[in-house]
């Protein structure tokens, strides 16, 4: 890829990390303060940047490499949830979200939050 989009509107916050979540993994809320891996079907508030001593750092705004599963999401707008195994993939019921790059052989996606 020519041009790079890391860095752009990145906004983190520290939760709370239930047990299973791991850096690199979309996240959802759980309780108040806490976040939990995402399950299968449902949006996504975040992506887990960094895990440590039971806290994440969640970024919540701006662009972040998550893997994919199923069909590669086209580039454009796109409607992704998790997968419930720490990847992200198509589906209606989920949240609109920016896709800017597709790497289909790392099965990885460029997505804006």
């Amino acid at each position: 890829m020519k041009v790079a989009f890391g860095g752009y509107g990145e906004k983190l916050v520290t939760f709370e990390a239930a047990e299973g979540v791991l850096a690199g993994m979309p996240v959802m809320m759980s309780a108040n303060g806490t976040v939990v891996p995402c399950a299968a079907g449902k949006a996504f508030c975040g992506a887990a940047v960094n895990v440590r001593n039971g806290f994440a750092a969640v970024q919540l705004a701006g662009y972040v490499r998550l893997p994919y599963t199923g069909t590669a999401p086209a580039v454009g707008y796109q409607t992704l949830v998790g997968d419930g195994a720490g990847k992200i993939k198509t589906d209606a019921a989920g949240r609109q979200l920016l896709v800017v790059d597709v790497d289909t052989s790392a099965a990885v996606c460029g997505v804006i939050l």
